[in-house]
C-alpha cells in the first residue's frame, strides 16, 4: 500500500511516544548537551560486512508472537523515469512470487498460521523508503523459521514473474483509483507547490497510470536490482523469542547477500527554500469543507542530541499551550475558525513542516486567517504566563511518567516501529527509561522566555506558504493572493491584548457524598470478576488487571435511549451528548474543566444510542477518584452554554451545507434510502435542523435520559485495587439519583425492506464507483448463530479477496461486515462493499454472487474455514490480554438478557465445532438473494 500523504499535518505526539526500553538514563554531571543520545541497550544491532543493518529485541508482549520488519532505503524517490510508480508496484510484486513462495503461496503460509492478510502481513512505500511488515505466531514449530525465510527472499529473491506482474497490474490502478477523488485532485494541485523545485514533486508513489499499465517487466527488475540489496536495508525482529538464537538466524540468512558488482549511489534530495511567502487557493466542487494553513517549511534534522531532545520539548510545550489557547477561542462559537491548532511533522524524509491549520467557515476565510497569526503574534508580544508553561509542563511530565510506568506492557510493533525509523532516518531510539529521567531533568529547565522565542518561527516570511483549500461552487468567490498578504501584512498595525488565563481554585465536586451501601454481592471466579449491587440499584461489574499499568476503562449503560422519545424530541436528543460534552460539567465551562484536569488522566464521554444511554470513559490508577467524581457530574450536573450551541452549529452547519457535494454523501444517502427511506431517525440531518436546536431542550432530554441512575451498570477493568473501587463506587456511583423506572427500549423507525431494492446514483468527477449489497433479515440471537455469522463474514472476505483482486484484478480491496442486534428485535446485517472502475461493476457484482453460491453449495470451503479457525483463534489469544476486550466482552454479557458471562469461556468449543457445512449453511440462511439492497454509485458522466 501507499503510505498516505496527508493534506492536513497530523498533530504529533509528543516525545514520550518512543517505546519503552530499559535504557539508564543520564546522571546529572554526564556527558553534556552534544553528548550523541545511546540507542537502547536491550536491543541487539550490528552492520554485517555487507552493510545489511539489524536490530533484534527480546519482548513478550504479546506472548506469542513476533514482529518482523524488511526497511528498504529505497521508495519512488528513486525512480527513473521510466519508472513512475514501479517502487510500489514492487512492492505489491513481492508478495506474488519469490524463490521459496511461488504467486500466492506466501499468503497463504502466512494466513494458514492465523495471521490476516492487512492487519498482520502488509507493507508501505513511500517517498523515500518501502517497508515490510509482519506479525507471525512463535508458539508454533517453523513458522517464525518460514517468515525470516519470507524476508529473505523479499530481500533477494523476488522473482518478479511477467505473468505476475500484468495480472498485479489491475490492483494498482484500483489503488490509485480508491485514492481519486477531491482530496486525490487536491493533493495533485498541492504537491507541486509544496514541493517546488524538488526531485519529490515528481515522483509521487502512486506514480503515472500510463506507466502502470505498460512498464515492462524489466522496469521493475531493474527498481529491484538497483535498489533492494543488503546495503540498503535493515532487519527488524522483536518479540517473544530468545533473542541470541534469533541474531544467529538472521545473521545466517542475511550475511551471504551480495550488493551488485557496481551499486548504484543512493543520492541524497532536498527541498529548495524560497525567500518569501508563496500562495495557494485550491478549490473543488466536490471538497466539502474550508480550510486555512500557514506552512512553515524547514531542513529535516535528526535529534541526535540531548540538546536536540531539549529543543523538541520546548517544541512540545509551546505548541501544548497554543493550542490550548486555539482551542478555547473556538469554544466560545464566536472565533472565525471552527478549529485550530499548531502542528509539526513531516511526509517527506528531507523537510520538517510546523503548520498552524484551521477548519474555517467558507465565508470567514482571511478572518480564519488572520486569528491564526494574531495567535502567534500575541505570543511574541506578550509571551505565555507562567501559570500557562506550569500547567503544560506537568501534563508533559505526566505523559512520560505514563509512558515509562507501563514500558513492560508496550507492544513489540511500537519497538519494531522505533528501529526502523532509527535506520531510516537515524531517528534516536534511548528508550523510554532514558526519555523519562532525561525529560524531568530538563523541563524544570525551561523557561518561559525560551518558549516564547517559538512564535517567532511562526511569523517569519521564508519558507512560508499560505494555503486555502475549499469548495467551489456558484457564489462563493475565493480570497485572492492580495487579500491574503493584506491580512499579513496588517498584522504589526494591530492592537493585541495580552492573554488572560483565568483559572478556578473551585473543587471539582464541592460536597463528597456519604456512601451508599453494598445491598448484594456476587463473584465469578472464573472470569476474576466481582459484581455488587448499589442501594440505589446500580449494578458494578469489577475485573481487576495487570495488562497496562496506567490503565482503567469503564463503560455504563442504561436501557432507553432515543427509542424513548418522540420523533420531534429525536435531533434535540441526539445533539444532546456533544453539546454537554463541549460545555462541561458543575462549576466548569469546557476549559475551566481542561484547565483543573491538567496533568489527571481522566475522562468521561456520555452517550445516548437508539437503545441505550450511557458513559465511558478511561484514567490513570492514581486518578480514578477524579474519574469517579466526573461520572457522578455528567450525571447530576450536566450543562448547555450558549458558547457550545453557537460552537455546534457552526462546525455542523458548515460540513452538512456542502456534504450534498460529495460522491460519497450520495452513496451513503442511496444506501440509507434503499434500507430505511427517508425516516428522521435513520437519514442524515440538513444544517437547518441542527441550526434549529435549542440547546435548553436538548439538555431537558438529557437530564431526562439520566434521571435514573437505578437500571445502570457499570463495568470496570484495569489495574485497580478492588476494595478502593468498591468505596469509590460506594461514594460517587451509590449516591446517583434513582427513581426506580422500569424502561425498555422500543421499536422505532422502519425496518428493511422485505424482497429485493436497488438503487443507483450518480455524482462525481473520476472514474469511480462504489457497490454495496446488504443482505437482512431476523435473526435467532445467541452465541452459535453469532459465531457463524461472524464465521461466515471472514469466509467471504477471504474468498473474495481471492476473487476480485487476486484472480480479476478488479478491486484494491472489498469488505465485508456484519452485525446483528437483539433490540428491539432480534436482526442481522451482512454487508459486502467495493470500489471499481465503473466499467466493471456488473462482472465484479456477479462475480459476487458467484462466490456466495459456491459458499452456499460448500464448494471448496475447506482451507478458507481452517484458515478462518486459526485467525479466530489467535485473535482470541491476544485479546484475552487487553483491556479493551475484556471491557466490550463482559458489557455484552451484561446487557443482553438471557447471556452468561462465563460464556466468554466456552468460546474455543465454537471455534472447533466451526465446520465447512455450517459455514455453508450460514451462507444460505444469511445471503439470501431474495432479500437485500444493492446500490451502485457512478460518475456524474454516466447517468447523462
Amino acid at each position: 500500500m501507499l503510505r498516505s500523504v496527508p493534506l492536513l499535518l497530523a498533530l504529533l505526539a509528543t516525545a514520550c511516544a518512543t517505546p519503552a526500553p530499559t535504557a539508564e538514563a543520564p546522571a546529572r554531571g554526564a556527558p553534556g548537551a552534544d553528548a550523541p543520545l545511546p540507542l537502547d541497550p536491550a536491543v541487539r544491532t550490528d552492520t554485517l560486512p555487507n552493510g545489511l543493518v539489524y536490530y533484534v529485541r527480546a519482548h513478550d508482549e504479546p506472548k506469542h508472537r513476533a514482529e518482523l520488519r524488511l526497511a528498504v532505503d529505497a521508495g519512488s524517490l528513486l525512480e527513473d523515469a521510466d519508472q513512475r510508480g514501479l517502487a510500489h508496484f514492487v512492492e505489491h510484486m513481492l508478495f506474488n512470487g519469490t524463490a521459496r513462495f511461488e504467486e500466492q503461496a506466501l499468503v497463504d503460509f502466512l494466513e494458514r498460521t492465523g495471521m490476516r492478510f492487512g492487519p498482520d502481513v502488509n507493507a508501505y512505500t513511500s517517498f523515500d523508503e518501502t517497508v515490510y511488515q509482519l506479525e507471525v505466531p512463535t508458539d508454533t514449530a517453523g513458522v517464525l523459521t518460514t517468515a525470516l525465510d519470507v524476508l529473505e527472499d523479499w530481500a533477494a529473491a523476488a522473482t518478479l514473474d511477467a505473468a505476475e506482474i500484468d495480472k498485479e497490474r489491475g490492483v494498482v490502478i484500483e489503488e490509485w483509483r480508491a485514492g481519486r477523488g477531491a482530496a486525490g485532485r487536491l493533493r495533485d494541485a498541492l504537491l507541486p507547490v509544496l514541493l517546488e523545485g524538488s526531485r519529490y514533486a515528481d515522483r509521487l508513489p502512486i506514480g503515472d497510470t500510463l506507466t502502470l499499465r505498460t512498464a515492462p517487466p524489466e522496469a521493475l527488475r531493474r527498481f529491484y536490482r538497483d535498489w533492494y540489496r543488503p546495503d540498503q536495508m535493515a532487519v527488524v525482529a522483536v518479540g517473544h523469542f530468545d533473542a541470541e538464537i534469533v541474531e544467529a538466524m538472521i545473521r545466517a540468512r542475511f550475511a551471504p547477500l551480495e550488493n551488485p558488482p557496481a551499486p548504484r549511489e543512493r543520492p541524497a534530495f532536498g527541498i529548495p527554500g524560497h525567500p518569501s511567502t508563496r500562495y495557494a487557493v485550491l478549490t473543488d466542487p466536490e471538497y466539502p469543507l474550508t480550510q486555512v494553513q500557514v506552512l512553515f517549511q524547514r531542513p529535516a534534522v535528526p535529534a541526535r542530541t540531548e540538546a536536540d531532545f531539549r529543543a523538541r520539548l520546548v517544541s512540545a510545550l509551546f505548541r501544548g499551550m497554543l493550542n490550548k489557547r486555539f482551542a478555547e477561542r473556538a469554544r466560545t462559537g464566536e472565533a472565525p475558525f471552527l478549529t485550530a491548532a499548531v502542528s509539526e511533522g513531516g511526509f517527506v524524509r528531507a523537510a520538517d513542516y510546523t503548520g498552524l491549520v484551521a477548519n474555517v467557515s467558507e465565508d470567514s476565510v482571511a478572518r480564519a486567517l488572520g486569528a491564526l497569526v494574531v495567535e502567534a503574534e500575541r505570543v511574541r508580544r506578550h509571551g505565555f504566563l507562567e501559570t500557562e508553561l506550569d500547567r503544560q509542563r506537568v501534563i508533559l511530565q505526566r505523559a512520560y511518567e505514563r509512558a515509562f510506568n507501563d514500558r513492560a506492557n508496550t507492544r513489540s510493533a511500537a519497538f519494531a516501529a522505533a528501529y526502523v525509523r532509527h535506520f531510516l532516518e537515524e531517528y534516536p531510539a534511548p528508550g523510554i527509561a532514558y526519555e523519562h529521567a532525561l525529560a524531568q531533568r530538563l523541563l524544570p529547565t525551561i523557561t518561559v522566555e525560551e518558549v516564547n522565542a517559538r512564535a517567532a518561527d511562526l511569523l517569519a516570511e521564508d519558507d512560508r506558504l499560505v494555503l486555502v483549500m475549499m469548495p467551489e461552487k456558484a457564489g462563493l468567490t475565493p480570497p485572492t493572493e492580495a487579500a491574503l498578504a493584506a491580512v499579513l501584512n496588517g498584522l504589526a498595525d494591530r492592537p493585541l491584548a495580552p492573554y488572560v488565563d483565568a483559572v478556578s481554585d473551585e473543587p471539582l465536586l464541592p460536597d463528597v457524598p456519604a456512601p451508599a451501601a453494598v445491598v448484594a454481592e456476587r463473584a465469578i471466579p472464573a472470569l476474576g470478576v466481582t459484581e455488587i449491587t448499589l442501594e440505589n440499584g446500580v449494578r458494578v461489574v469489577m475485573k481487576p488487571t495487570d495488562f497496562k499499568e496506567e490503565e482503567v476503562r469503564f463503560t455504563a449503560f442504561s436501557p432507553g435511549g432515543t427509542s424513548l422519545v418522540s420523533d420531534a424530541d429525536y435531533l434535540a436528543a441526539t445533539v444532546a451528548e456533544a453539546l454537554v460534552v463541549k460545555s462541561g460539567v458543575g462549576a466548569f465551562d469546557r476549559t475551566a474543566l481542561a484547565k483543573k484536569l491538567a496533568g489527571r488522566i481522566a475522562s468521561v464521554i456520555p452517550s445516548i444510542g437508539e437503545t441505550e444511554e450511557g458513559l465511558r470513559g478511561t484514567a490513570a490508577p492514581t486518578d480514578l477518584e477524579t474519574l469517579f467524581q466526573l461520572i457522578h457530574l455528567y450525571v447530576t450536573a450536566p450543562r448547555v452554554d450558549s458558547a457550545a450551541v453557537r460552537a455546534f452549529r457552526n462546525e455542523q452547519g458548515t460540513f452538512l451545507r456542502n456534504r450534498e457535494a460529495t460522491p460519497a454523501s450520495a452513496f451513503q444517502d442511496s444506501l440509507i434510502a434503499a434500507l430505511y427511506g427517508t425516516h428522521l431517525r435513520r437519514r442524515v440531518p440538513t444544517a437547518a435542523e441542527i441550526e434549529a436546536v435549542d440547546g435548553a431542550h436538548a439538555l431537558a432530554l438529557y437530564r431526562q435520559r439520566f434521571a435514573d441512575a437505578g437500571d445502570f451498570t457499570f463495568v470496570f477493568v484495569g489495574n485497580f485495587a478492588p476494595d478502593s473501587l468498591r468505596m469509590l463506587a460506594r461514594t460517587y456511583l451509590g449516591t446517583l439519583p434513582a427513581q426506580g423506572r422500569a424502561e425498555a427500549p422500543r421499536a422505532v423507525g422502519p425496518a428493511p425492506p422485505e424482497g429485493v431494492v436497488r438503487k443507483t446514483a450518480y455524482r462525481g468527477q473520476e472514474p469511480q464507483s462504489r457497490v454495496g449489497l446488504v443482505f437482512h433479515g431476523p435473526f435467532a440471537y445467541d452465541a452459535r448463530h453469532r459465531h457463524r455469522l461472524r464465521s461466515l463474514e471472514a469466509v467471504l472476505n477471504l474468498r473474495l479477496r481471492d476473487e476480485l483482486r487476486e484472480e480479476r484484478a478488479g478491486v484494491y480491496s472489498a469488505s465485508v461486515q456484519s452485525s446483528a442486534t437483539d433490540r428491539p428485535t432480534p436482526r442481522y446485517e451482512l454487508s459486502v462493499f467495493f470500489g471499481a472502475d465503473p466499467a466493471r461493476v456488473d462482472e465484479l457484482r456477479e462475480a459476487v454472487f458467484a462466490e456466495i453460491e459456491q459458499i452456499q453449495g460448500g464448494e471448496g470451503l475447506e482451507e478458507a474455514v481452517a484458515k478462518v479457525q486459526e485467525q479466530q483463534r489467535r485473535e482470541r489469544q491476544t485479546l484475552l490480554e487487553q483491556n479493551g476486550f475484556w471491557l466490550g466482552a463482559l458489557a455484552f454479557y451484561y446487557r443482553t438478557p438471557g447471556e452468561d458471562p462465563e460464556d466468554l469461556l466456552a468460546y474455543d468449543a465454537l471455534i472447533d465445532g466451526l465446520t465447512p457445512e455450517a459455514v455453508a449453511e450460514a451462507a444460505r440462511r444469511y445471503l439470501d438473494r431474495a432479500r437485500y439492497v444493492e446500490v451502485v454509485l457512478y460518475p456524474e458522466a454516466a447517468g447523462r
